[in-house]
């Protein structure tokens, strides 16, 4: 995917400072709507029919995975987390706060790294970066895995879910946030709460998802 020279930039001019709804606890710069800054996002990049900037907003899945770790800071204090397919950084800020003596937030979007930056910032933590797919290595040995919002693709979700079940053999607490996507596996998962999450129906097919989190068995 094609690099931009100032991404930072991009996202400052673009996005506002705003309270995560379902975690007022963190403030994260996002887009009012997805039409516009999908749009701008191809433009800035010189390519058509690129996925949506997920970096742009806090999903169902994240918000919901977020919660339970600014709820339950047992899961990260003191403890060296991955946060998976990281988009805004949410989950890996969330887990930051709570004590996690180290946070690594992946993702490839060409955005994201800048994403995770300047709201790393705004909520006064931080976190490493990566934009090396990390479901084409074996799965870091580290205390935590958190996966928010990684089952919208059935290629996706079954990537994810052979990864992140390596993960597990090798001993590391894995934790997914999802709000009922078509691809979630049915069985393996141990389910530990459930939030009630406002969103818009520009994101999704309802102005509220009944999001879960889930630990992987």
């Amino acid at each position: 995917m094609p690099r931009i020279d100032d991404p930072e930039a991009f996202i400052l001019a673009n996005t506002r400072l705003q309270t995560v709804s379902h975690t007022p606890e963190i403030s994260l710069y996002l887009a009012d709507e997805i039409t516009p800054i999908w749009r701008l996002t191809e433009e800035e990049l010189g390519e058509m029919g690129l996925p949506p900037p997920f970096w742009a907003f806090a999903w169902a899945g994240g918000q919901a995975l977020a919660r339970w770790l600014l709820d339950n800071p047992r899961e990260c204090s003191g403890k060296s987390v991955v946060d998976l397919a990281t988009g805004s950084g949410l989950v890996g800020i969330a887990a930051a706060l709570k004590g996690a003596t180290s946070v690594l937030a992946a993702d490839i979007d060409p955005f994201c790294e800048a994403a995770v930056k300047v709201n790393a910032t705004a909520n006064s933590v931080a976190l490493d970066f990566t934009d090396t797919n990390l479901l084409q290595s074996p799965p870091p040995l580290v205390d935590l895995i958190c996966a928010g919002d990684v089952f919208y693709d059935r290629d996706m979700a079954t990537a994810v879910l052979s990864w992140l079940t390596a993960a597990r053999a090798n001993g590391t607490r894995v934790l997914v946030g999802d709000p009922g996507r078509n691809h979630f596996p049915k069985t393996g998962l141990t389910f530990l709460a459930e939030y009630t999450v406002p969103t818009t129906r520009e994101l999704e097919d309802n102005e509220v998802k009944r999001s879960r989190v889930w630990a992987l068995d």
